[in-house]
């Protein structure tokens, strides 16, 4: 079958069974936007920029188990969209991006909307890809898509030269893909796995600390049940929220920076650590020095043997897929002959208890103000802690990954390595095309929702009942908190002046606003926004300026040195 090269590129699409493809035509894409038009299976979303379509594809990865695909023109759509590939790249989420280039001539010459794509999207991607030839696009493409899921997923760039296509060449796309070069290592080793079992079954104060990657390998359920299995306590990071139920007993809440006493505190004493899909980022175990200063056995657990070892010296290195290691661990402990130390463990935990008791997660509410805590609690009673919930990147996304009770994966999307503001509503419209029937709310702020709310317009057209809860503080409130605990106060570039009536742009966009001032109208709103199934109800809380986010631990300092609140300053 002769085909023409975008053609080729959508019967690939096809082949890959991918239901959406997120972009925005232009010049050097408009063979392959002409090929699409032509058939039903892959459906397009006309995005606004091209930076909400990556985001958008995105989030179409991280709230399902497939490859999500984005579609922009070449120059200033190539250079638009690096945010978003960057973003992706940092969370290790699976996604081909084609982009269109100048006709191959023309490479090199400063043609018109001319980048080198490939060499800038070099540094965030998995991988890129500059195809010359027609005859190679489906194996290219095969390729792309194998890389983007498999081993640590991460983003794949295939570049595209207008040229290429229009040419015609033979169709074939190839069942199965083989690379000398690139094996990544899926089963754990044998003897590595018995040795953290031991350890683990012998500590006296274990603890179990996960990561991004037990979402991404869908390891939630034989996480969960190794967990219960061993009577342990475990805490999620950011990326790894859902990962283990949040409502049960054995979770201590979210480590780090804005994480939980217990959970800090747990981390730092315990004799041994498993880290299963973490990679003992700096805003999770703060000064490196000072987290290597209490003695104790590392396991680590990963996919990708590059993050073992980088950050923090570790006892017991596995290098496999986190689903397959803990199915495997879990097979062991029930061979085991091992008896664990039950005695010990009970100790632990009252002193686990104990570091409970301070309650560091209690805030002051009012009758007057509305605070933000508070419209997250509702929001998870509101949705029986049953909805996608989307955040961009400052206050409102710590206090949403607080207080709403995440007890299944894939459940919140968010921004972790990059700390992309911007996210947000495209993440929403991503989870929403992909779970149509479900419940999805963006947890946002007046700052970050500015960054792409031209997107308002792509869920008018798209009829996406997202619910957008505003929490609007009037100020870029991150950088408000730092500056006024280490800056002396000095609020610079830090406020948000002239700020448009979000409830009425909402309405000229096509949608419902609704303004909320008081703590009495939170749940209500959030009732009335959720009751209307098919629209997407824009609220704009009006927050308390004045609140920060604890506990919080300062830059540069270690997991013990947790400011739980003002009075600690």
């Amino acid at each position: 079958m002769v085909l023409t090269g975008a053609e080729i590129v959508i019967r690939c699409l096809q082949e890959e069974k991918v239901d959406y493809v997120f972009g925005y035509p232009g010049g050097a894409v408009l063979f392959i936007y002409d090929a699409l038009f032509q058939q039903e299976k892959v459906r397009h979303v006309l995005v606004r920029h091209e930076q909400a379509a990556i985001h958008a594809a995105d989030a179409y990865a991280r709230s399902t188990e497939t490859v999500g695909v984005a579609l922009v023109t070449s120059g200033p759509g190539a250079t638009n969209a690096v945010t978003g590939i960057a973003t992706a790249y940092c969370d290790s989420i699976p996604m081909v991006i084609i982009s269109g280039q100048v006709p191959t001539a023309a490479i090199g010459q400063d043609a018109f909307q001319e980048v080198d794509t490939v060499g800038i999207t070099r540094p965030c991607v998995k991988h890129n890809f500059l195809v010359k030839d027609a005859a190679d696009i489906a194996s290219t493409i095969k390729k792309a898509f194998h890389l983007a899921k498999t081993g640590r997923p991460g983003p794949v760039l295939v570049d595209i030269p207008k040229d290429v296509s229009a040419q015609s060449a033979e169709y074939h796309y190839p069942k199965s893909v083989e690379m000398r070069s690139y094996n990544p290592v899926v089963k754990g080793h044998q003897g590595q796995i018995k040795k953290a079992l031991k350890l683990l079954l012998e500590a006296k104060r274990p603890m179990i600390y996960t990561g991004g990657g037990v979402i991404l390998s869908d390891a939630a359920a034989p996480l969960t049940k190794l967990v219960r299995k061993l009577g342990m306590p475990i805490t999620n990071t950011l990326m790894g929220l859902g990962g283990y139920p949040a409502t049960d007993k054995q979770y201590l809440g979210m480590p780090g920076m804005h994480g939980t006493y217990e959970a800090n505190m747990s981390m730092h004493f315990s004799d041994v650590l498993l880290a299963v899909g973490a990679r003992f980022d700096d805003r999770v175990i703060g000064d490196p020095n000072h987290f290597a200063a209490e003695p104790r056995k590392i396991i680590h657990i990963d996919i990708d043997p590059s993050s073992i070892s980088k950050r923090v010296k570790v006892d017991v290195p596995i290098v496999g897929d986190v689903k397959e290691v803990l199915e495997e661990l879990a097979r062991l402990l029930d061979e085991s002959k091992h008896e664990q130390d039950t005695a010990s463990l009970a100790t632990w935990w009252r002193q686990i208890d104990e570091w409970r008791s301070r309650d560091c997660m209690k805030y002051k509410n009012s009758d007057e103000i509305i605070k933000p805590q508070y419209v997250v609690e509702k929001l998870w009673e509101v949705t029986g802690g049953d909805a996608f919930i989307t955040s961009d990147v400052g206050q409102h996304q710590m206090w949403a990954a607080q207080y709403y009770k995440f007890d299944k994966p894939r459940r919140w999307l968010n921004s972790g390595g990059l700390g992309t503001m911007g996210v947000g509503m495209p993440y929403a419209m991503g989870a929403q095309l992909a779970h149509p029937d479900a419940q999805v709310a963006c947890v946002t702020g007046e700052a970050s929702i500015q960054m792409n709310i031209q997107e308002l317009s792509t869920c008018k057209q798209f009829r996406l009942p997202i619910k957008i809860c505003n929490l609007n503080n009037r100020y870029l409130g991150m950088v408000r908190q730092w500056q006024e605990l280490f800056h002396g106060g000095r609020y610079s570039e830090s406020y948000m002046d002239s700020l448009p009536d979000f409830a009425k742009l909402a309405e000229a966009y096509g949608h419902i606003g609704i303004r909320v001032d008081r703590p009495a109208d939170v749940e209500g709103a959030l009732r009335e926004a959720f009751s209307r199934k098919n629209d997407l109800v824009f609220l704009d809380f009006q927050i308390d300026q004045t609140e920060n986010v604890y506990p919080m631990v300062q830059g540069g300092k270690g997991l013990t040195e947790m400011i739980l609140s003002a009075e600690d300053l």
